[in-house]
This record gives C-alpha cells, structure tokens and sequence, in this order.
C-alpha cells in the first residue's frame, strides 16, 4: 500500500488507514458545526424556558455561555488543527487519556446524541402545525396525548430522512446540509432586520428580570442560573466539523477555522436574534410568551403571515439540525467500532463500497433514536429529563477531552505541532484550558443540580424525576462503563481492515512523538 498523504499521517498514528473518500470543503464542514449548533432551533425551541425563569435579563446567558464554550473551543481546535479525526471527542480522549478515558467519552458522546436526534427531531411539532394546520394528522392539537402523537409521527419522518440521506453518502448529507445552512444563515439575518423594525422597547430592556426572582426568594441569581439553562442546552456540537476529518480536504487548517467560526457566528446571530426580540416585545406578562417564546413574539410583533414565513425557515434549521447530529453519532460509532470497542464492531465499521460511508451505524442509530421517541408519548417527563441528561452527557464528554489535555500540559507531554499554518494556542494554551475545564465542571454542576423547576416542573410530583438528572447519569457512565469493562474491553483492538498496513518510518516522526 502507498505512503499515506499529509492529510492521514496522523490517522497511522492512530493506527488506522483511511476508508472515507475526502469530498469535503471548508464550507461543508462550517456548515456541519454551525447546524448542529443551530440557533434558530435552538433560540426558538428553549427561549420560552429563559423568559419564564428570568424574564428578558436572561439573555445576558447567551454572553457567558459564548465566553466559556468559546474556551473549549480553542482547546478542540488545537487539537483539530492535529488530529482531525472521525469520532473527535472519542479518539481525542483516548490519545490524550487512555483507552478507558476515551471510551468514556466516546459512550457518552453517542448516547447523548441519539437522544438529541430525538429530542430535535420533536421540534417539528411545535413548528409545523403552526404552519398550516394540515401537519396536525392526528387530532387537532388541542388534546395533549394527540399532540405527543403526532410530534412523534412527524420526527419518525424526519428521523428516517436523515437516516436515508447519511447511508447515501456524505457528500448528499453535505449538499443538504450546507444548502439549509445557507438558508438558516440568511433567514437569520432577515428576522434580525424584521425584529430590528418593530422594536418597541429600548436595549435597557434587557435588564428588566421581570419579577422573576419572586419565586426564588427574592434572588435573581438563582432564577437566573436556571433561566441560563436555555443558552447552555444551545451552544455545543461545533466540534462536529472535526469529526469529519477524515473526510474533508485540508482539513487541518479548515477544522479548527470551522470550529470556531460555527460558535461565533451562532453567538452573533443568536445574540442579535434575542436581543431584538426582547426589544420587540410588547407585553412579557403575556402567558403565551412563557409557553411558546421567540414564536409567540414573530407572530404578535410580524403578524401570522410573516411569521409563517420565518417558521419556514425554522422548519429547514430543525431539518439540517437533525441531519448534522445524526452525521456527527455515525462517526463516533464507526470510530469506537473500528477499534472493536462495540458489540458487532466489525459490522458497525463496515464502509459501503458503493456509498463510501458507514451504512449500518446510520440505521442502527435512527432506529434507536425512533425507540427513543416512543416514550414521549405516554411519559413526556421522563423524556424530557432524559433529553437534559443527553445535555449534561456532552459536557461531561467535552470534560473527558479538557481535563486529560490539561494534565498532558502539566506535565509537560503536550508539544503542539509547530507546522506553519496549523492553528496553535501558545502560551495562551494552559490558562485557556485550566478556565475551560473550570468552565466545563461549573456547567455540569449547573446543569445537573436537581431543581424541581427543571426537571419536575408539572404534575406528577416525584422525587426520582426531581432527581432524574443524577440518577441518569449515574445509570448512564456506571452502567455503560461497567459493560465496557467486564465484556468489550477484552476485545478492543483496531479491526484487521482498518488498521494501517505499515507503519510510516519518515514522515511525520517528530509529530508521532509530540504526544504521549
């Protein structure tokens, strides 16, 4: 077999051989990290949560969160900028970890995005009926099991169509998904200037806490911890145009760029989109707000016929959303799976000869994501805790890369590649990545703190739901890793057809050495 080019000397580091085709460019992979992260998904879907925890003042979350993902980032785009690698999270963990580590990583990362396929995917109910009536096929929206059932038939759609479109091929997912971006991106501008023309309010608005600290006993700081929980359950996936390196050209300069392009142009556009919001707010008494937030806005401040029209455009950001997660789930589960550390593993890592993509995890993981949906329909709590949980399962995850590269730097082991053109944080690197692990443990703490407002909210009242957060994860990382080690970790080992054939003895020697 041939020396492998510059683009996959760091894949025989791993000790892989590339089985993907390179068809990306650096649009593709920005639009891939930018859509996962989604803001008009993300701003409309959860703003009703921020509003009615802490009023228009909320908004100052969106700030905070940017600042400390924007440390992860850099972080992830160092190591982008070295390893743009299927799977990121999973085999970053691992280089900079161990094995252990990085199957850690790597279970929590994939089980949180099938269950963020799921929970994305139910968005469609609350777009698509406001649409046109005729998307309520079962019943008229007003009975609250036949408005569970017909969310779940029309992610069930969805869900399918990113699952027909990934088992294609990437370069269809790609074509989908940046042309949704371009219209996402667009839109967003558009409702920027629409809401910029009826403001009623001025920009002081947002310090208004709108009384919300009376029902936390006087202390906007506890209201707004959790009002905050709207911004944070936004800005995350950006690490997703590093997952697909192994299919992007030159993806060592566009991986780190499109990393953290796609969180700043999600901080911008978001951050405009909510604060012209609020200033084109004219009553934040209204229940309605509480309930249905940004959409309630577009159509009391634009009227319905206008409104319909961004709805639209919100319709496409949910569609290319789901898309991207589920792109981002199939690498991360071919990447565990080359290294047999699934069950099935040699058929999970299977790539199709005829689509040069891996067809069985895009099935696998789309019939779970359905499984997973089926229980909205009788126990919408309990799928909303487990939707938090997919949340708190990323920032663990992201942990589970921050916390193993500070300890590499600490002692001295982490040696960036110096190669012009590669991105580099210097001697910024180690307080960067001590505030973003800070960062990171603050999050999850935040996240995770079992406040009945967040996940037992509504009748009926019981104190595993309250706790729902704690015992999941708990379930999740004991569970799964207890599996890991009594059964998969005996047989981990990169699979005979993925492993590169020969070692690279010149090239790129000093850079296999930088990392232990």
């Amino acid at each position: 077999m041939s020396a492998p080019t510059n683009h996959d000397a760091e894949l025989n580091e791993f000790g892989y051989d590339n089985k993907l085709k390179r068809t990306l460019g650096g649009f593709h992979t920005f639009a891939a990290g930018i859509s996962y992260i989604s803001v008009l998904t993300g701003a409309f879907q959860l703003s009703y949560f921020g509003i009615g925890h802490g009023g228009p003042a909320y908004v100052w979350s969106w700030p905070i969160v940017f600042i400390g993902q924007l440390l992860v980032a850099l972080s992830f785009a160092e190591l982008a900028s070295r390893y743009p690698i299927a799977g990121s999270i999973y085999n970053w963990a691992k280089k900079l970890g161990g094995q252990h580590v990085g199957w850690m990583a790597g279970w929590m990362m994939l089980l949180a995005s099938i269950v963020s396929i799921a929970a994305t995917a139910l968005a469609y109910q609350n777009t698509l009926p406001q649409i046109w009536s005729g998307f309520q096929i079962i019943g008229d929206g007003a009975d609250a099991t036949d408005s569970a059932i017909n969310g779940v038939l029309l992610a069930m759609v969805l869900i399918l169509f990113t699952t027909l479109v990934n088992a294609y091929g990437v370069k269809l997912m790609a074509s989908i998904n940046s042309t949704g971006v371009f219209i996402e991106l667009a839109a967003a501008v558009l409702l920027i200037i629409a809401l910029a023309l009826v403001v009623v309010n001025p920009p002081t608005v947002v310090l208004d806490t709108n009384g919300a600290e009376s029902a936390y006993g006087g202390s906007y700081l506890s209201a707004f911890l959790v009002a905050g929980i709207a911004s944070s359950y936004v800005m995350y996936g950006f690490d997703t145009a590093a997952s697909l390196g192994e299919e992007s050209v030159d993806p060592h300069r566009n991986a780190p760029r499109a990393i953290l392009r796609a969180l700043i142009a999600s901080f911008v556009l978001g951050g405009l989109i909510l604060l012209f919001g609020m200033m084109a707010t004219r009553n934040f008494d209204d229940p309605e707000l509480a309930n249905s937030g940004l959409q309630y806005v577009l159509n009391d401040a634009l009227g319905p016929f206008v409104g319909r029209l961004f709805l639209l455009t919100i319709f496409v950001a949910i569609t290319v959303c789901v898309l991207a997660v589920h792109t981002a789930a199939i690498r991360i589960m071919f990447a565990m799976a080359r290294d047999n550390a699934l069950p099935a593993g040699k058929l999970l890592a299977r790539v199709s000869p005829r689509f040069q993509t891996p067809v069985v995890p895009a099935v696998v993981i789309g019939v779970v994501a359905v499984a997973l949906l089926l229980v909205n329909i009788g126990q919408p709590q309990i799928f909303t805790a487990v939707t938090s949980l997919a949340i708190i399962l990323i920032y663990i995850s992201y942990l589970l890369v921050t916390v193993p590269m500070l300890v590499a730097r600490l002692r001295g082991k982490w040696k960036p590649v110096r190669e012009k053109g590669r991105f580099g944080l210097g001697k910024l690197g180690l307080p960067i990545n001590v505030l973003a692990v800070l960062w990171g443990l603050g999050m999850t703490a935040n996240l995770a703190w079992p406040r009945a407002e967040v996940y037992n909210a509504e009748p009926p009242y019981h104190w595993y739901l309250q706790y729902s957060s704690v015992l999941f994860v708990g379930v999740a990382a004991l569970g799964g890793f207890a599996y890991y080690w009594f059964v998969q970790r005996h047989k981990v080992g990169v699979l005979a057809e993925h492993a590169a054939s020969a070692p690279d003895d010149t090239a790129n020697d000093s850079e296999a050495k930088a990392l232990v």
